[in-house]
């Protein structure tokens, strides 16, 4: 019976390796395997604003390794990191390796690279949690939104180079209202009498 377990990066691999043993495939993914288009919005703005993700030009190789190894394994284990990002990577994951493979999907999460915290994440596999995925594509697509429409309009009035992001944005509105409420205000003396 032949394990595949993935995770990010190649240093977890080498060493939860050493302490899974010779059952399992250990392959780093290198973080994220698909992303929005580097040079268009990708996003469906008409179709309630879905991404659309294509493979990332450093992933090709990787992602051509971890299908063959997932067509040959029996069970296969999705352990990126245990927050959004991660998340979202085992869903890519799964998406991508899913054609073709028999073997069930397993989402395993560790806090900590020891042999308890490993062997304990593979005895209580669970499911890819989409809220935490439908998180990351929500702040991944606001963020592309905003720097792909506002940053255009900062290179033509300000300066080019310059960027928005979704974050940013908001709060250099804020300060700058802030700033404009600051300045308007005329004091004016006035007195309590008790």
């Amino acid at each position: 019976m032949s394990k595949l377990l993935i995770v990010e990066s190649p240093t977890k691999a080498r060493t939860i390796g050493r302490m899974l043993g010779k059952d399992y495939r250990i392959i780093a993914s290198m973080g994220h395997i698909r992303d929005l288009p580097e040079r268009e919005l990708g996003v469906d703005i008409e179709h309630n604003f879905a991404p659309v993700y294509v493979d990332t030009p450093r992933s090709r190789p990787v992602v051509k390794e971890l299908k063959s190894a997932a067509k040959e394994a029996d069970e296969i284990f999705l352990a990126p990191d245990p927050d959004r990002e991660g998340e979202a990577i085992a869903w890519h994951l799964a998406e991508v390796l899913k054609k073709g493979v028999k073997a069930p999907f397993h989402r395993v999460t560790f806090h900590e690279i020891t042999r308890s915290a490993i062997e304990e994440a593979m005895r209580h596999q669970g499911e890819i949690d989409m809220n935490l995925v439908d998180a990351q594509q929500a702040r991944r697509v606001l963020d592309r939104i905003v720097g792909y429409q506002v940053s255009p309009l900062l290179w033509s009035r300000i300066e080019k180079g310059s960027s928005a992001g979704r974050v940013q944005s908001v709060a250099l509105r804020l300060i700058v209202e802030r700033e404009r409420a600051i300045s308007g205000f005329t004091p004016e003396e006035y007195w309590v009498f008790e």
